[in-house]
């Protein structure tokens, strides 16, 4: 099993990765480690997929399992909340020691995000509507002090087509997001940076502690589902949570 530790200074206490589709047990389209239950999947084999994974990671708990809808919801989860129930949110914050937040993916961001004394920690799915609507926004807003991010795999610059729709969503708040578009020959059509687009979002609520795994899902069909590649296909997650 391969799992990807993010290249970040977060405090020792807090542990974090991303999952590949290396090993695990789906077949067929979904070939590998698949994390998803409402992509089409077998649900025992997805089952049976997270207990490898959360036992090859020394996971604490069960992570907490979003059904994500590409809002700005950022739900706060402790102890309390039972981990087999599924909350409609694209992130998920904690400051309770043992509980792990999870973000899916299948070409969207993930961030990762940690205070600098590892007391908070949030996992964040960012497609591009809810990284132009304010999601890591919301997120930040939860924690106290200096917030480092980590940006994990999603697709790249080269392979992610958009329209105009998504050009003006971005630069209706942010003028300067433009430079995160390449226009293609084809009219109206964009090639978008979404590293790019992060980081200024990140930066407009003072994180400036920003590391990027610059790893594409798109161009790695071994190592990672892509719903843009693929259209019926598997999901990656990030993890993270704070140890004892």
């Amino acid at each position: 099993m391969e799992i990807i530790i993010p290249n970040w200074p977060a405090p020792q206490r807090v542990k974090a990765f991303a999952s590949t589709r290396c090993d695990g047990f789906s077949q067929g389209a979904y070939q590998g480690l698949n994390l998803g239950t409402h992509v089409g999947d077998d649900i025992q084999t997805v089952r049976k997929n997270r207990l490898a994974l959360e036992e090859y990671a020394n996971m604490p708990q069960a992570p907490i399992w979003l059904n994500q809808t590409h809002s700005t919801h950022v739900l706060n989860v402790d102890r309390a909340t039972p981990t087999s129930e599924i909350f409609d949110a694209d992130g998920a914050f904690s400051n309770s020691i043992g509980v792990v937040c999870a973000a899916m993916m299948a070409d969207c961001l993930p961030v990762l995000l940690t205070n600098a004394q590892g007391t908070q920690v949030a996992a964040v799915h960012a497609g591009w509507r809810g990284l132009a609507n304010g999601i890591v926004e919301n997120a930040v807003e939860k924690f106290d002090g200096e917030v480092l991010a980590w940006i994990g795999p999603a697709i790249g610059v080269q392979a992610f087509e958009v329209g105009s729709d998504v050009v003006d969503a971005f630069t209706a708040v942010i003028p300067e997001a433009k430079k995160a578009f390449m226009a293609k020959a084809t009219e109206g059509k964009w090639l978008a940076d979404m590293n790019m687009l992060v980081t200024q979002r990140l930066n407009r609520v003072g994180v400036s502690q920003i590391y990027y795994s610059n790893l594409c899902t798109y161009d790695d069909p071994q190592r990672f589902y892509s719903y843009r590649r693929d259209g019926i296909t598997g999901r990656q997650a990030t993890f993270i949570w704070i140890d004892n």
